[in-house]
């Protein structure tokens, strides 16, 4: 086979090892292999050069398309709106949980296919209004997968977590303030649509090119084609469509263990149990309070719950994040710790709470005034603040994430981008996926300026008539677009590559920290803006991309995701409104009783972060007035590795592993961290191990056909038993008490180290 000329691809490496190398997206690969990934390649005329460079792509996107399938039908509005309805719901509801569960699209798209179905065999196939130009049918025929994408498209809409929720949780429930429900409202739906703007901005760059992959979208192409492609089933072997039915009762039965019977199998840190009086031997053996040595857990939901499915990501990837996670949480943080550097050893070593000096936890409202703005005596009687070791890591290595984001794009990708930017509006090379994809009717341009002008119009009118309430002035507004448009592009090529997204909430609280110190409020608004309209737009590149492979015209996957985005963004909001009106004491853990689960783990991050960034400052905490100055530098480390990297490539050229080294990725490994723990990345990171490189490499085969359809029936199963759990238990109030339910059992991991400090339940060291 005539090797493919790599110089035409953007964003890959022209070099790469022999045909065993399978750490990084190949284009060694067989024409066979790609016909062999649909079943009805052979009816269409490509050449070898059009298919697909990445081999993951090539071994599970099929290549082919009927556009004569309905899409736009019955069935698609009624399951995909009820999808997303039920979707959103469920993720806000468990979302103020002790232990958060994420219920994916994925299980959206296993339960409406019996449904869809049904209705084809159910419903009237009339035809209404025939012969005129308003004609329809309520059942256009079977149901098919053009249905099931869109479908799935709102599923995802209801999947994703409304970040803008966090705002209202933070003023009505920590700060104890008023927000109105319209306000609200205003900032839900602004947050989630603004990215739509750059998102079609940047689609060229984004969606189109054969080497922005957007490694989570396999899965679910899998799955869809597990679901809709008739297989034959080789001998002694499983079909797509069986191997998934078993996998999907495995973990659905499994998970009544770690979900009620053994929630201990969430986090289990043997160390612990040999030292039960040891606080060193908790410290380090400790999955949830520590740094996690010897912590493992076999419950789907710890291994995937903050990063993704270690099944979606790729082995180059996995590898970046497990090194990024053992520099910062066995190296940085114990040298910080154990030299007590910043007094680490009065405070927990890992903790996203904040402290005073003597190791109290640090009473927020006694430092605000009767305007909402810090009390700057107050402060200065009550001392400066302290964050626990880790914590302050990892602000430090968020700054560090984001220089090396911008300098290793520029680096690596800066050429490739130049060059997308002059072929833009020319005629260039396309691989099989977009030429099929020409045929339909693209989206304007323009329809995408219109959304971006009218929700920043709208923004700037929420914040500047309801200033008393979100306190961010209309030059904040213009200056968070500004900076997620500038990040748009960067972040969505290392996601697109990587499937690991880089976020902006520590610069966003950084940069409007300084410009307006005081205004918890404005801080957080500003934050939002900014880091999620970024995301927003990352995640409809993903779902473009999703449609781009399953050939979705794209005008009706516009409509779908501007449609979903809303019904999510109106049901979250009603459904933490809700929560929020109606439990007592929600996230106050202070009042709450010590089994509750109502403690909102993410929520007290995000309010923590606007104590430190809005209400107290950056100046006083990371500033010439504050004690952690020196986590400055950290900016500087960010730009200087991926500068390291590149020379090291120019160097030896032929040592392809280094071009794998991906600073971005590597530095913010630990960017979820807290709430995300220590027994979460060590368990992603053995699972990805085993599918990314073990499987990938020894057992490609099998790793082809069902990689990605055991991740979808893991998450699957997983998510309908923990509802049928909690509704057949929860609301009941119906609980188990006994060893295994203690979640870490390393009481003892959270206690100071330094003499003297007196915490409850901890013993006083002399």
């Amino acid at each position: 086979m005539e090797s493919q000329d790599l110089s035409t691809i953007p964003l890959i490496s022209k070099t790469r090892d022999d045909a065993e190398d399978h750490s990084r997206p190949s284009t060694s690969y067989s024409l066979s292999q790609v016909l062999a990934s649909s079943s009805q390649s052979s009816a269409h005329d490509f050449s070898e050069s059009e298919i697909s460079p990445i081999k993951q792509v090539a071994l599970t996107v099929p290549t082919t398309d009927d556009h004569t399938l309905p899409v736009l039908t019955f069935r698609m509005w009624v399951l995909g709106t009820v999808s997303c309805i039920l979707l959103s719901f469920l993720n806000q509801f468990f979302w103020y949980r002790t232990e958060p569960l994420t219920i994916t699209a994925i299980s959206a798209q296993i339960a409406v296919v019996p449904l869809g179905r049904l209705m084809a065999s159910m419903i009237t196939n009339r035809v209404f209004f025939k012969g005129s130009r308003w004609e329809f049918t309520l059942n256009p025929g079977p149901f098919n997968v053009k249905e099931h994408v869109l479908i799935t498209i709102f599923a995802n809409s209801g999947a994703g977590t409304v970040y803008a929720i966090h705002i209202v949780t933070a003023v009505k429930i920590f700060y104890k303030k008023n927000i109105t429900f319209f306000v609200s409202l205003i900032v839900v739906i602004t947050t989630q649509v603004l990215g739509f703007g750059w998102a079609g901005i940047f689609r060229r760059y984004l969606v189109e090119p054969a080497a922005m992959w957007w490694p989570a979208n396999l899965v679910q192409v899998s799955l869809f084609r597990a679901l809709h492609e008739k297989e034959e089933r080789g001998k002694g072997g499983l079909t797509r469509t069986q191997f998934f039915l078993i996998a999907f009762i495995c973990s659905f039965a499994y998970y009544i263990f770690p979900g009620y019977l053994f929630p201990m199998l969430t986090s289990l840190s043997w160390v612990c149990w040999i030292f039960p009086k040891s606080i060193l031997a908790q410290q380090l053996g400790s999955g949830l309070y520590g740094l996690g040595l010897g912590a493992i857990g076999v419950d789907w939901s710890t291994i995937s719950s903050y990063l993704g499915s270690p099944l979606a990501s790729p082995w180059f990837a996995t590898a970046n994040v497990g090194a990024g996670f053992f520099i910062v949480m066995y190296i940085l943080t114990p040298i910080m710790y154990w030299l007590n550097v910043y007094k680490a050893k009065t405070f927990p070593i890992f903790s996203e709470d904040l402290f005073t000096s003597s190791g109290q936890t640090y009473n927020i409202s006694s430092i605000i005034d009767s305007n909402f703005h810090l009390d700057i005596q107050a402060y200065d009687k009550n001392g400066p603040l302290y964050l626990s070791t880790f914590f302050a890591m990892t602000y430090g290595v968020g700054f560090a994430a984001l220089t090396a984001t911008i300098v290793h794009v520029l680096l690596f990708h800066g050429s490739e981008i130049w060059e997308q930017s002059k072929s833009a509006f020319k005629e260039k090379k396309m691989d099989i996926h977009t030429r099929l994809m020409r045929r339909y009717n693209q989206v304007p341009e323009w329809w995408f300026v219109c959304i971006l002008v009218a929700n920043i119009a709208a923004t700037i009118f929420a914040c500047e008539y309801y200033n008393d309430q979100l306190q961010l002035p209309w030059w904040g507004v213009l200056l968070a677009c500004g900076l997620a448009i500038l990040f748009t592009l960067p972040i969505g090529i290392i996601t697109a590559t990587t499937n690991q997204t880089p976020g902006l909430n520590i610069i966003t609280e950084y940069i409007i920290g300084y410009l307006y110190p005081g205004r918890p409020v404005a801080n957080i608004c500003f934050k939002v803006y900014g880091y999620i309209s970024m995301t927003q737009a990352v995640t409809f590149l993903q779902d473009f991309k999703l449609g781009h492979y399953m050939k979705i015209p794209p005008r009706t996957m516009f409509m779908a995701q501007v449609v979903g985005t809303l019904i999510a963004g109106l049901v979250y909001l009603g459904t933490g409104w809700w929560l929020m009106e109606t439990i007592p004491n929600i996230c106050d853990t202070s009042v709450l009783p010590s089994d509750s689960p109502w403690t909102c783990p993410s929520d007290r991050v995000f309010y923590d972060a606007s104590v430190i960034w809005g209400l107290i400052g950056p100046r006083r905490i990371f500033g010439d007035l504050g004690t952690y100055e020196a986590i400055n530098w950290f900016f500087l480390a960010g730009a200087v590795a991926p500068v390291l990297v590149w020379f090291a490539h120019k160097a030896f050229p032929e040592q392809n592993w280094i071009r794998l080294i991906n600073m971005p990725i590597l530095i913010g490994a630990t960017g979820m961290m807290p709430p995300a723990t220590a027994v979460n990345y060590t368990s992603w990171v053995i699972v990805g191990f085993l599918s990314g490189f073990l499987l990938y490499r020894y057992r490609q085969d099998w790793w082809q056909r069902h990689n990605y359809v055991l991740s979808g029936a893991l998450d699957a199963g997983l998510a309908f038993m923990a509802v049928l759990l909690y509704l057949c238990l929860g609301l009941e109030g119906i609980t188990l008490s006994w060893w295994g339910s203690d979640l870490d059992g390393c009481p003892l991991a959270s206690c100071p180290t330094a003499k003297g400090v007196v915490v409850e339940g901890c013993p006083v060291f002399t």
